[in-house]
Parts: C-alpha cells; sequence; structure tokens
C-alpha cells in the first residue's frame, strides 16, 4: 500500500522545497484560477492503496472520521482558495460499484463522499413549478456518479444511459472517462469541472489527457499525498498549464465535530400517524412465507433535507446544506434507537430524468454515510435493480427479506422516501391474510425524520411500525453547510 505518512509527507515537503531553490518558493499554486479558462480540477481521494495514514479504516474500506474531517477541511480550502469563492461548473465523481474492495467487495464511497460538502458549498438553480417561471436557488449542487456506456459484473444496466450526468469508471472502461474529458475540453466552455476519484484512476485521466493533446506537461508521477489538488488550466488562447495547490490540511483522528448543536424534536408522529401492524402465521389468515428471512431486523429511514422551497418542487438528485447537518449528526440523533450491524443503500449511480435535466440519484447513500463511519459499519449499495423499476417494490422485497442473506442482520437502510412503504406493503402483502391493514403510501415531502422499522423473529412473524423517529427538527436546519 502506498500511504502517507505524516513523517513521508514532511520529507515530501522538505524534498520538493530543496528541489525549487531557496528563492523559489514552494512551487505550489497559492492564487485562485482564472474563470476565463477552462479548469480541470483533480482531487484525489483515499483508498486502500493510495492513502494518508489513517484516512481509510482497512476493515471497511470507507473513510474514518480523520478522513472524513480532511474531506470537510478540503471543500473549504477548494471554495476559496482553488475556485475564488465562484461557484463550481460541473462536479464528476467515481461510481463506487466501479471499485470493489477487499475480500468482502465493499463499493468505494470514499470519493463521492470525499466531495459532497464542496457540492454543498455551491448553489443551484431550477424552475420548481410546472411553468418553468418560478426558480429556487439551493445551497446543493449536482454529483455526476452515472454509469457510462457499460456497468461492472452484477450490477443492472439502466435503460439508457445518462447522456450527460455519467461520473467516471475506476478503470476506464471503454475509454469512458476520456471522451468524458474530451468532451469538456472539445466544448471550449470556461469554467471549473472538478473531478474527484483515487489516484489510480486520477493519475490516468491526467496521462490521457496530456498524451492526447499533446500538452507536454510535467505531470505527477508518484501519489504526492491526500493534501494536493492539481488542475490543468486551459486558456482560449496559449498553452495548457499543470498547477499544484496544497492544502496542508492536518485533520485530527476523530469523527467530525459539528460548529453547533443540532436542535432536536420529539416523536409525535405529526407528519405520519403511527401505525403498528403484524403477520403472525396462522393468525388472520396469514402463512409464513416459505423462504422469508429469520432473526432480522431493518430499520428504514428517507434520504437528507433536499427540497428546500416552498412546494418542495427543487430536484438535483443530492441533498442541500440543511441536509448535511442531519447527515454529519446522524450518529448522534440515533444513538441508543438503533443498533445496526450494516448498512445499505440504492447505488447513487443510477440516474433518473426530470424536466429538462438528468440527474445522479445520489443522496440516500450520502445520507447514512456518515453514519457508516462514525461507528465503523460495513456499508453496501443495492445496484442488481433499477429503483425506477415499475416492479421495484417486490424486487426491493424480494432482496431484503427473502433468501437468507439477511438472517440475523440489523440493517440500516436509506431509500427513496415514495418506494418505502410500497417496499414494506410488498412484504405485507406476501403474507396473505383476510383484510389485514396495509400502509398508507404517501409519505410528507417535509418529513425526513419518520424511521420505519421492520422485525422478523426466530420463525418468520413480521412486525412492522414507525415508532421512533430521528429526532432532528428539519425546521431549525441552517440553510448553509456547517463550516469546518
Amino acid at each position: 500500500m502506498k500511504i502517507m505518512s505524516t513523517a513521508g509527507s514532511l520529507f515530501l515537503v522538505l524534498v520538493l522545497t530543496l528541489l525549487t531553490g531557496c528563492g523559489g518558493g514552494s512551487g505550489f499554486k497559492t492564487t485562485a484560477l482564472s474563470a476565463e479558462n477552462i479548469n480541470l480540477i483533480f482531487v484525489v481521494t483515499p483508498d486502500l492503496a493510495y492513502q494518508a495514514a489513517g484516512d481509510v479504516d482497512p476493515n471497511t474500506a470507507n473513510l474514518t472520521g480523520q478522513g472524513l474531517q480532511r474531506s470537510l477541511m478540503m471543500a473549504t480550502y477548494l471554495k476559496q482558495q482553488v475556485l475564488g469563492s465562484k461557484n463550481v461548473t460541473a462536479i464528476y465523481t467515481l461510481a463506487p460499484m466501479t471499485h470493489l474492495q477487499t475480500a468482502n467487495k465493499y463499493p468505494d464511497m470514499t470519493a463521492i463522499g470525499y466531495i459532497q460538502q464542496f457540492a454543498l458549498l455551491n448553489q443551484y438553480t431550477l424552475p420548481v413549478d410546472t411553468a418553468g417561471t418560478t426558480t429556487y436557488t439551493a445551497n446543493s449542487f449536482p454529483l455526476n456518479a452515472a454509469y457510462s456506456g457499460s456497468v461492472p459484473d452484477g450490477v443492472i444496466a439502466p435503460a439508457a444511459y445518462c447522456p450527460n450526468c455519467a461520473g467516471l469508471d475506476f478503470n476506464n472502461t471503454g475509454s469512458n472517462n476520456d471522451t468524458l474529458v474530451t468532451g469538456i475540453i472539445n466544448n471550449k466552455t470556461p469554467g471549473y469541472y472538478v473531478f474527484s476519484a483515487p489516484w489510480e484512476t486520477i493519475s490516468a485521466l491526467l496521462a490521457s489527457i496530456n498524451s492526447h493533446y499533446g500538452y507536454n506537461l510535467n505531470l505527477p508521477s508518484t501519489y504526492g499525498g491526500p493534501n494536493q489538488v492539481y488542475a490543468i488550466s486551459i486558456p482560449a488562447s496559449g498553452s495548457a498549464s499543470l498547477v499544484t495547490y496544497n492544502s496542508n490540511l492536518n485533520p485530527t483522528a476523530t469523527y467530525p465535530v459539528l460548529p453547533a448543536p443540532v436542535a432536536s424534536n420529539a416523536c409525535t408522529h405529526s407528519q405520519q400517524s403511527y401505525f403498528s401492524t403484524s403477520r403472525i402465521g396462522g393468525v388472520g389468515g396469514s402463512t409464513i412465507p416459505a423462504n422469508i428471512n429469520t432473526n432480522q431486523r431493518i430499520y428504514i429511514v428517507r434520504h437528507a433535507e433536499a427540497h428546500p422551497d416552498t412546494n418542495s418542487g427543487f430536484e438535483n438528485g443530492n441533498f442541500v446544506g440543511a441536509g448535511q447537518w442531519r447527515a454529519l449528526d446522524l450518529h448522534n440523533a440515533l444513538r441508543g434507537k438503533i443498533s445496526p450491524n450494516v448498512v445499505y443503500s440504492i447505488d447513487p449511480s443510477q440516474w433518473f430524468h426530470i424536466g429538462a435535466n438528468n440527474f445522479s440519484y445520489v443522496r440516500p447513500s450520502l445520507t447514512v454515510l456518515p453514519y457508516a463511519i462514525a461507528n465503523n459499519l460495513p456499508y453496501y449499495l443495492v445496484s442488481s435493480f433499477q429503483l425506477g423499476d415499475a416492479n421495484e417494490p417486490q424486487l426491493a422485497s424480494n432482496y431484503f427479506f427473502t433468501g437468507g442473506t439477511f438472517s440475523n442482520q440489523t440493517v440500516l437502510l436509506a431509500w427513496e422516501s415514495t418506494r418505502i412503504k410500497p417496499l414494506i406493503n410488498a412484504l405485507l402483502n406476501s403474507y396473505g391474510g383476510n383484510n389485514l391493514p396495509l400502509l398508507p403510501t404517501a409519505w410528507p415531502p417535509t418529513d425526513y425524520d419518520t424511521i420505519w422499522t421492520v422485525t422478523l423473529d426466530a420463525q418468520g412473524n413480521l412486525t412492522v411500525d414507525n415508532d421512533q423517529c430521528e429526532g432532528i427538527d428539519t425546521t431549525k436546519l441552517p440553510a448553509t453547510v456547517p463550516l469546518f
């Protein structure tokens, strides 16, 4: 593994200083990139092979508290020092399922998680009415993470690949990464294009750009540590240049502490009335399905705050600044309420079309990522069926509640809100019964707090309720992200 220790980082800085001479400075750029240029900005995210010591958990291949802190601090550095506080033009990140790590094949969620705080430091404007005449500007920016042209083994291919929300492929399968970047360069639209991926992907992409366009840039030949940011800046006339920034970040080895406490609230069931139902074999005509799991509990939550306008019409696939407070505090809000041994969500590389826009659906997975980090839990993505499949409720019910995979497991699952209750109803229906109650399918758009709990006992008897909530007061969350 190419792990950069603190001592190694200091040695690298010393060597660079000596190489640049006493009067030449550090060799790192200290001024912001010009908005008049095409700026390709490369953020190197940690993985098991290339990281600073302590940034990635070797057991889960996920960020540690230290790694998460570095990402939060890096976001501020990127926004202020690299972009000069200007708005980003586009963000491209790794499709997590293209880079599976350890024998357990954990998806690489570090790249997308690493750039999320930066995305929320930028703003995005969208129409929020059917006529398209009323717009809303939110503290949020979409993350391009969709598959392009192919999918990894075991991942279901979309009905069509997203024409303009593709992310990066770890192995550059089919030269998809090269095609993405050459399209940006050839389009000749100035701006700030940010790429978030591991060193293996970034270094190959830098080399491809350099070779394809004959820029003759002096590219880094080895991993330079987690604090360096690379940018190829291309002016309208003249030569492209490679610049390197050094953020000099030094995060502590603990989970980030929010700059202010998050307001809590009680579970009043004001948005979703209390509901509880059960299916007991032989009672009310219920029959326990032959292949049902046993000794299982799943806590199902919605994504963090994402629709801040009055009519909840803002939609860019991500959550907004207020949602980052919820996501980062979720481990604290749920302490003593749930004790999962694994975390699941939908693959953020799935995409959808709305209005004139296409977006990667990243927000459920990013909502529970900090919880997994804080509790050192394994994190998996559901990628074997499409969230938009007409039969998704049954597919999801079969995936989570049959076949024995999740027997003797306690799971935290982040899912799309309008599909949570249909998923549970599909499970309830599998027991049959005589006029037994089902969940009302509507989910209030302003409810980000309700938790649905599904429990299967040792015989496969089923209980469902919404007794618990996260206990975070959405009305008191700041509109902007916490700063680090």
